[in-house]
């Protein structure tokens, strides 16, 4: 606030004593110089007073934040701890478990392989006992077709004969159709005789096929001989056609080429025919064997060529061979 001002300034300095000019002039320096030391001081104090209070305040903020601080990442790193120890536990198990799992699994693999190599060994040892098996098979079925063969040596199918009598397939009937058909003087003596063993056909369907047995090999050969000449023998308004009597096997691989057969009979100049059990001649100033069926499409060099066709492609190829 600014200094009230003074009244009666007169009447003070009228009781005052009047001194020299020098005096008081020196007495003011003084002063002046006291006063500026004094506020100098108090600003000095005051600075220091401001520095300690300032130190004071920053150190207890600081270690009011330090306890904070403490606590809170106290209580953070407990928990963090915790669950790191629980993790670590966790973790622990589970590397346990996969230990143990691994284990498990390096001694199943080691028993798989044991079990795998032994296997393996028996696995070979099977297939040399299996080809040689299919080898022994092989032979036995060949031997036996061949012994069925030899037992339908003497017989003879016959097609076509009418089922309209209960008795046509016996002996007799049979006997007595083979001379009528053939022309012989005397009836040729059989073992048995019966129609194929399945169902009875339907009206109007074809008769079942009749096997007949003869009792000597020379009467088969010449029936069969007679039947190829003949070829198709009409007897009381039907035909009848007389086979030899052939295994399933031997059938199939004969009747593969008949298709074959048809074509080449169009070739001019050309015989054919086919030899026991299944191999086809082809005669055309040469020959030409074909033993089973497979052995003509193996002759083709086109796979997608019928192989019906490759017989006759050959055939043709030499003729103009030829003829040129």
């Amino acid at each position: 606030m600014p200094p009230k001002p003074v009244k009666g300034g007169n009447s003070i300095q009228s009781h005052l004593r009047p001194a020299p000019r020098g005096e008081s002039s020196a007495c003011a320096e003084s002063t002046l110089v006291s006063e500026a030391a004094a506020r100098a001081a108090a600003i000095s104090d005051v600075s220091s007073l401001k520095q300690e209070l300032l130190a004071a305040l920053r150190d207890d903020f600081t270690a009011i934040l330090k306890a904070e601080f403490h606590a809170v990442l106290g209580e953070s790193l407990s928990s963090i701890k915790s669950e790191l120890l629980s993790f670590k536990k966790e973790l622990s198990s589970g590397l346990t478990a996969v230990q143990e799992s691994f284990t498990g699994l390096n001694v199943t693999v080691a028993e798989m392989e044991k079990s795998l190599s032994t296997c393996t060994d028996d696995i070979v040892g099977l297939r040399k006992t299996v080809d040689s098996l299919t080898k022994t098979v092989a032979q036995l079925e060949d031997k036996c077709d061949d012994l069925e063969s030899r037992s339908r040596r003497q017989n003879i199918r016959i097609i076509g004969v009418p089922e309209d009598d209960p008795l046509s397939a016996s002996t007799a009937a049979v006997s007595r159709l083979l001379k009528e058909a053939f022309g012989f003087a005397e009836e040729p003596l059989l073992d048995r005789a019966h129609r194929i063993p399945i169902p009875k056909p339907k009206a109007g369907e074809r008769p079942r096929p009749i096997v007949a047995k003869l009792h000597y090999y020379s009467d088969c050969v010449k029936i069969l001989s007679k039947a190829r000449e003949l070829q198709r023998i009409k007897m009381n308004g039907t035909t009848i056609f007389v086979f030899p009597d052939y295994t399933v096997r031997t059938a199939r691989a004969r009747a593969a080429f008949t298709d074959c057969r048809r074509r080449l009979r169009g070739i001019e100049g050309v015989r054919f025919g086919l030899l026991h059990p299944a191999r086809l001649r082809i005669t055309h100033e040469f020959s030409l064997y074909f033993t089973k069926f497979y052995e003509i499409k193996s002759t083709n060099e086109d796979k997608n060529a019928k192989p019906i066709s490759v017989a006759i492609f050959k055939l043709s190829t030499i003729q103009k061979q030829m003829l040129n």
